[in-house]
């Protein structure tokens, strides 16, 4: 994860990033060595790639997104499906360059980048996956206490947020209605304000306050690692971090993380 101040970005999307940057600047340089329009054919690719990949979440996780049509462009809360943008780009590139002397090259560097990149991503998610550390209390806005160790033994959600947020408030009154009738519990833990703060703002919000829970001190982002907010911590009944989403999740991508625990 890369952070900047409070904004951070999972590495598994700057490894992608750096991917396609990476397919469409050596798309240009073969097409200039070899005298042939590349740029469009890698466009091409990128563009159907992107939308076959979306379209392939948006399927996979239609009941979701069925309550929130709109959250479909939602594209910036994450939500792709690689295996189907994927084919898709490489069709798109074999159609458009099918008579072409740069087929073969860009090909070749397009399969580099996919093995590059999904290596990389594999190491980070791989990395992502620690024991949640011990002894973490929570306080409850009514000044209780409750400790995180309790919970090992069934899976559980940790979602840490804060007041001052935007990407926090956006996502907040789904993670709340969704906490709300969760089988596997959602935890809300504000990071470092106080409860009268904290009950305020719900409260504008009217929203519930039964899943909130107060981490004063900032232990769980600290032992964590998770520099940015939000960040959704995916934990499972032995208590390791299976998966932790950087930034504004969907409710697609929520209730799919939720799944993949169970």
């Amino acid at each position: 994860m890369i952070a900047i101040g409070p904004l951070a970005l999972a590495l598994e999307r700057l490894f992608a990033i750096l991917g396609i940057i990476a397919f469409m600047a050596a798309g240009n340089w073969i097409g200039r060595r070899r005298g042939v329009d590349c740029d469009t054919a890698a466009w091409r690719a990128l563009l159907a790639g992107l939308v076959a990949a979306r379209a392939g979440f948006v399927a996979q996780n239609w009941h979701a997104f069925a309550i929130e049509p709109a959250t479909i462009l939602y594209v910036w809360q994450g939500g792709f499906s690689p295996l189907p943008g994927l084919v898709t780009a490489a069709i798109v590139l074999g159609v458009s360059l099918r008579r072409s002397r740069a087929l073969a090259p860009l090909t070749l560097v397009f399969a580099g980048c996919v093995a590059v990149t999904s290596g990389a991503t594999a190491a980070a998610l791989a990395s992502a996956q620690r024991p949640l550390p011990q002894g973490i209390v929570l306080q409850s806005l009514d000044s209780g206490k409750s400790l995180l160790d309790d919970r090992r033994g069934k899976p559980f959600v940790v979602n840490l947020w804060a007041t001052w947020c935007p990407p926090c408030q956006r996502e907040m009154p789904m993670m709340v209605a969704e906490a709300a009738h969760s089988a596997v519990p959602i935890l809300l833990v504000n990071q470092g304000e106080d409860a009268d703060n904290v009950r305020a703002w719900l409260d504008s919000k009217r929203l519930e306050t039964a899943h909130v829970h107060l981490d004063r001190d900032l232990r769980i982002a600290a032992a964590t690692g998770s520099a940015g907010l939000p960040a959704t911590l995916f934990i499972d009944s032995k208590g390791v971090i299976r998966a932790l989403h950087v930034g504004e999740i969907s409710r697609a991508a929520l209730l799919a993380g939720l799944r993949d625990l169970k």
